[in-house]
């Protein structure tokens, strides 16, 4: 995917694009986000979860944080792994459990436990996003066109569905 094509696409200035593009296009290829729809519905989702490819961290402070501590289902069982293993990535990668699978599909070791902000670096942040879709078979959704129960797979919910709605009409309208 061009930078041109990407700034349109998902509606962001041309120097943000160009920064992002190359990582992107690697990963989605290797993750076989390679038809329209699996590009569209790719491209709004991570849009909406970065803010157009502007935040690769959870943004919040100690406090907002101590809502991950002792999570077992994020895996975070010892101390500081709340604020620790916070959102990162493009479809922020969140808690100790998902940062150590994510950490042995990419790189087949528990690197990420060790130094989580490699996920906040463009290549570490699309591959993750691309291992994230993968893992969960999202490709299948976005083929079927059930926008809405990938973007429950994603956020748990439907938290910022209509801006995600929004942003996958736009990347349609461009992705012919």
């Amino acid at each position: 995917m061009t930078p041109e094509t990407l700034s349109e696409a998902m509606g962001i200035p041309l120097v943000r694009a160009r920064k992002w593009a190359p990582a992107l296009s690697k990963a989605m290829e290797g993750g076989q986000i390679n038809t329209r729809l699996r590009m569209v519905a790719f491209l709004a989702q991570i849009g909406h979860e970065t803010n157009g490819l502007v935040w690769v961290k959870e943004l919040g402070g100690a406090s907002y944080f101590q809502k991950y501590e002792g999570r077992k289902d994020l895996g975070n069982t010892q101390p500081g792994d709340g604020p620790k293993f916070a959102g990162r990535g493009l479809i922020q990668v969140t808690g100790r459990a998902n940062y150590l699978a994510a950490s042995k599909a990419l790189f087949g070791d528990d690197r990420l436990l060790k130094t989580p902000e490699l996920l906040e670096q463009p290549e570490w942040a699309a591959e993750s996003a691309v291992w994230f879709w993968s893992s969960r078979n999202l490709n299948t959704l976005a083929d079927a066109d059930r926008f809405t129960d990938l973007t429950k797979r994603i956020n748990g919910g439907t938290n910022g569905l209509e801006d995600r709605k929004v942003r996958y009409r736009l990347a349609l309208s461009v992705l012919k």
